[in-house]
């Protein structure tokens, strides 16, 4: 997903570099402008992924799914198992 949103934010800074882009500027200004663009476009995602990361509701989100893990793995054993069972009863073809 981030891969996704940095060239989404790195296509829109090319289309806004251009549109801005005067005639008479020279094609390396443009290119180090849309550079400087997308060097804070990713800062600016980046600092919204910690934030994120960061957050109390994240946070929760890891603790209850460390909390649970051990519990999934149980049923998931339970259905392997009951999957075995019911594999064995069934008659050969």
């Amino acid at each position: 997903m981030k891969g996704s949103i940095l060239l989404l934010l790195a296509c829109a800074a090319v289309l806004a570099a251009t549109a801005r882009a005067d005639t008479s500027e020279q094609p390396e200004a443009l290119v180090r402008k849309v550079q400087e663009y997308a060097q804070k476009a990713s800062a600016v995602v980046k600092g919204a992924f910690n934030t994120l990361q960061e957050s109390e509701m994240a946070q929760q989100a890891r603790r209850w799914l460390s909390d649970n893990a051990e519990l999934a793995k149980q049923q998931l054993a339970r259905l392997k198992q009951q999957l075995a069972e019911l594999w064995k009863r069934m008659p050969a073809a």
